[in-house]
């Protein structure tokens, strides 16, 4: 709190007020409701959703609103309204084998079983502004395949057939969570995995970049990545199975890359992955890349790039921590300064007393004390 500003919390009220009227805007203008936001921004909701780690449309989409469209500040709200929750256990993992698909695409086949889906992208669209979307414009219904999404197989699961991947890592006991659990490195690849599904998209999406540019060992190919829905379930021990609690919608990306071998593995492809709440096949291709990144020791590799550092990508990717620590810039250091001042200005004499030329004259100091009540 700024207790030095004439006013202290009655500024911060007047503040408060001035921030709502700006995120009400021209009063001229119809106010955005929640569904129009999580309607017509899905993306936007999609990565509040991934990063906040949690899954709720509607509270996305206030978040988004509330923030007047600051998506680190709606993704800070979202995570701070989620510890608030009751924890009643964990899900069984999910089947992406049997995620009922809208997109599919894979670089590593043409023709594949199930066959490439395109799906709702930006892929194949002109980098042109359309002018018609400033007005509202009837939009046709997209066109669907016929009949009911339907399970395809994973090109992972072919090559695996083959015996030419390596297999996939197994789901064994309670999986540890980095919201209970204080990280301590070196994390096992699950713990790592969830900091990488909730990092910051724009950092980790950098980190990939690199290691395609040369600061790591990291060919991959797109082996898959798939958009759709997949049921979540939960065991229950009263009923001694796993009953659906719902669906989610999810983007899978499975980067395949590939390994000479060692004494201990025959030449074969290795995995890189990412798996996102709703929508979001950029920040799954860059987390499957940093993931694979991140596996160098464990293939034997030297670990050379950032993006190959465990604590420097996980300590650094989660964009609430770090907007906390780059923000709190803006509190009050004046006792702070002020020694550095008085340090700068004795060193500053010093020197010029050393090259023989007349001091500065230093100025009056400013004290700020706290206004009176």
């Amino acid at each position: 709190m700024y207790v030095a500003v004439k006013g202290g919390e009655a500024a911060i009220d007047n503040a408060h007020s001035l921030l709502a009227d700006r995120r009400r805007g021209d009063r001229s203008v119809p106010s955005l409701t929640l569904d129009q936001i999580a309607e017509q921004l899905a993306l936007g909701v999609d990565r509040v959703m991934s990063e906040g780690s949690l899954y709720d449309r509607r509270l996305a989409a206030l978040a988004i609103k509330q923030s007047r469209g600051d998506l680190i500040e709606a993704i800070f709200l979202v995570r701070a309204y989620r510890t608030t929750l009751p924890r009643f256990g964990h899900s069984e993992p999910v089947d992406t084998g049997a995620m009922a698909v809208e997109r599919r695409i894979s670089a590593c086949y043409k023709d594949l079983p199930g066959g490439q889906l395109l799906g709702p992208t930006f892929d194949y669209t002109h980098r042109l502004l359309d002018a018609e979307l400033e007005g509202d414009p009837e939009i046709p219904a997209g066109a669907t395949r016929d009949g009911p999404p339907e399970a395809v197989t994973r090109i992972a699961d072919i090559l695996g057939a083959e015996g030419l991947i390596e297999e996939d890592f197994p789901a064994t006991g309670q999986p540890g969570d980095i919201n209970q659990t204080p990280m301590e490195f070196p994390l096992s690849r699950a713990m790592r995995l969830q900091s990488l599904s909730r990092g910051d998209e724009g950092f980790l999406l950098a980190l990939g970049y690199s290691t395609q540019r040369g600061y790591a060992r990291s060919h991959p190919f797109a082996g898959e990545i798939r958009i759709g829905e997949v049921e979540v379930e939960v065991f229950l021990p009263e009923l001694g199975f796993a009953v659906a609690v719902g669906r989610v919608k999810l983007t899978e990306c499975q980067m395949v890359n590939q390994f000479k071998g060692s004494a201990k593995a025959p030449p074969q492809f290795t995995r890189g992955y990412g798996l996102v709440f709703g929508q979001s096949e950029r920040k799954a291709m860059a987390m499957a890349l940093c993931d694979r990144a991140l596996r160098a020791q464990e293939f034997g590799e030297d670990v050379v790039a950032p993006a190959q550092d465990e604590e420097f990508v996980v300590s650094h990717c989660d964009n609430v921590q770090a907007t906390g620590f780059v923000e709190h810039l803006k509190l009050p250091h004046y006792v702070d300064f002020q020694a550095e001042l008085g340090l700068v200005r004795t060193m500053r004499a010093e020197y010029e007393a050393g090259l023989g030329a007349p001091a500065v004259e230093t100025p009056p100091t400013i004290e700020i004390r706290e206004a009176a009540e």
